[in-house]
């Protein structure tokens, strides 16, 4: 297998850092707009399977000439959600295969945004499936910890501890905290503001997909492993519109443990229309310059990527499942967590990019062996979750399950 991994920052940089202890792949070229990024993560490694290359992702026909000229057959996104089409189109025109970690971006409904869907989360990936299929080739879609092992997990307690579901819920919360910033976001904060700001998506199985207010539908969701209570709310996520096409189940959310100062904080943003990401003029030294306000917000914020030395605690992504098995009642939570001073002493990548790498890195090794295979626009729930669970746990990062 050789692999195109376009983006260098946090979660591109941990990838690196996890793929080079495997032996699965045979080249990996890190491609980043700022050559000096992808330089420093091949740098780190000393590992001649990897190279590094410069290349917009925004760029198609660069980065299929990028593919192409370095004979990958597989194209790694680990860049914003902005650039999923351009990469998942260049993919396919190069005859490779696709992965992802987000999905192609939504759009409000116009006339009703927090009741009907606009155009949702994947609509314009999965609008090309029946082209991806006829060919042969395989985009697997969503597929980090949240989208990617969320839906693993949902897969699993379908196939495993379920004979019917009547609700699954993703539900993520931390206890992390970050030493002399008062609000430090432990990830992109671009990719943070457009879930979070965006009406959220639920499902369910008699009306389908709709939409809510942001923040809606508050709970406080017991965390394990020590990170304890903490108040969860609705926020626009892939799963949602990922889980009801493979597993069936009445109702599905995505509830993210936000806290209270980090949803005012947010407010604030939209309230002054620093979450917009059209450009707008401002004066400079050089004259007038366009900028995008969400652009300047994260140019200010510092880079979660650096953040590891001065952060604490820990990450759990999971999947809470409600339904029956054998005729009783039967309530699950499927979870994975992360020390934050484990993956740096371990890996030097904080908690949060790391678990987000971790993933798409088991799922290429299931692609490289054989254990998973497919056409078609996919996500991990079209697939077994069996092998991606044990090799998860081989590559030394168990999942639990807690009986509710």
């Amino acid at each position: 297998m050789r692999v195109l991994l376009v983006g260098a920052g946090g979660v591109g940089t941990a990838v690196t850092r996890i793929a080079a202890r495997r032996s699965f792949f045979d080249a990996m070229v890190v491609a980043d707009y700022d050559p000096a990024r992808a330089a420093a993560a091949v740098a780190a490694l000393d590992d001649d399977r990897f190279t590094a290359e410069r290349v917009d992702a925004g760029d198609e026909p660069a980065v299929v000439d990028l593919l192409r000229r370095h004979r990958c057959d597989v194209l790694l996104n680990a860049t914003d959600p902005r650039f999923v089409m351009p990469l998942f189109q260049a993919a396919r025109t190069a005859g490779a295969t696709y992965l992802d970690m987000a999905m192609s971006l939504s759009h409000p409904h116009p006339e009703q945004p927090y009741a009907r869907c606009g155009v949702k989360l994947g609509d314009d990936q999965f609008a090309r499936a029946e082209e991806w299929e006829k060919a042969g080739a395989l985009a697997l879609v969503g597929m980090g910890v949240e989208p990617g092992l969320s839906d693993v997990f949902a897969r699993y307690a379908a196939d495993e501890l379920f004979d019917e579901i009547e609700e699954i819920g993703i539900r993520d919360g931390a206890n992390l905290t970050v030493d002399g910033y008062d609000f430090a976001p432990s990830f992109s904060i671009w990719t943070t503001i457009e879930e979070c700001l965006n009406p959220p998506v639920v499902y369910e199985a008699d009306r389908g997909w709709f939409t809510t207010e942001p923040f809606s539908e508050p709970e406080v969701f017991d965390f394990p492993e020590g990170i304890g209570p903490v108040e969860c709310v609705n926020v626009e996520h892939e799963e949602v519109l990922l889980v009801p096409r493979w597993v069936d189940a009445r109702r599905v959310t995505f509830k993210y443990g936000l806290g209270g100062e980090f949803i005012d904080t947010l407010r604030t943003l939209h309230l002054l229309g620093l979450d917009s990401t059209a450009p707008v003029t401002v004066p400079s030294a050089s004259g007038p310059v366009a900028v995008s306000p969400r652009d300047v917000v994260a140019a200010c914020l510092p880079d979660p990527a650096t953040l590891g030395e001065r952060m604490h605690g820990k990450t759990c992504a999971g999947t809470w499942v409600r339904g029956t098995k054998d005729g009783a009642p039967r309530e699950v939570y499927l979870y994975h967590v992360v020390d934050n001073q484990w993956s740096m002493t371990e890996y030097g990548s904080q908690a949060v990019v790391w678990q987000t790498a971790v993933n798409p890195v088991v799922a290429l090794e299931l692609l490289a062996t054989g254990a998973w295979s497919g056409s078609g626009v996919l996500g991990p729930e079209a697939f077994p979750a069996g092998p991606f669970l044990d090799l998860l746990s081989a590559y030394g990062t168990p999942w639990g399950m807690r009986e509710q």
